[in-house]
């Protein structure tokens, strides 16, 4: 199965560069990526199973190519978590919180939390993006769970 390269930035363009931003994040970094895995897919000829196979591919290589990005040189010249929060807008200010106490989580725990929770991912098809076990990615989540709750509790309580 194949679809064109239109179609496709029409469905997914918003969600790789969710999940590259999440990676690397940089805006201009993750524009990249999402770019970069198009071309990719378009270049490439290979036949999918079905939609589903090709989400989860493109995923796959947007969070690859993000990982690279992030070994790069001119990563060191990257926006700031708090400038690209400038630019962002979010319906509450609980929102915006959890999104910048995800964004500090470590790389492992952040990827498989926004695959769960925003893109609606099973534990299954995450293991199969990531290439992990089912069991590794149960454990991320339920570590990057632990992280999230401490760390929104210690700001919760700093409120007081």
């Amino acid at each position: 199965m194949r679809q064109s390269v239109q179609e496709l930035m029409e469905r997914y363009q918003n969600n790789l560069f969710a999940a590259a931003f999440n990676v690397c994040k940089s805006r201009e970094d993750a524009e990249d990526v999402v770019q970069d895995t198009f071309l990719q897919y378009h270049m490439n000829k290979k036949q999918f199973e079905n939609e589903q196979h090709i989400r989860a591919w493109l995923i796959r290589v947007a969070i690859n190519k993000a990982k690279n990005c992030n070994h790069t040189f001119w990563r060191k010249n990257k926006l700031s978590l708090e400038d690209y929060m400038e630019t962002l807008t979010f319906e509450t200010p609980e929102s915006e919180n959890l999104f910048e106490t995800v964004m500090k989580l470590p790389e492992k725990y952040r990827i498989v939390i926004h695959l769960f929770y925003y893109e609606d991912y099973a534990i299954r098809e995450i293991a199969e993006i990531l290439h992990l076990s089912e069991s590794n990615v149960k454990v991320r989540l339920s570590r990057g769970r632990v992280l999230l709750k401490q760390s929104l509790k210690e700001e919760w309580e700093d409120d007081e």
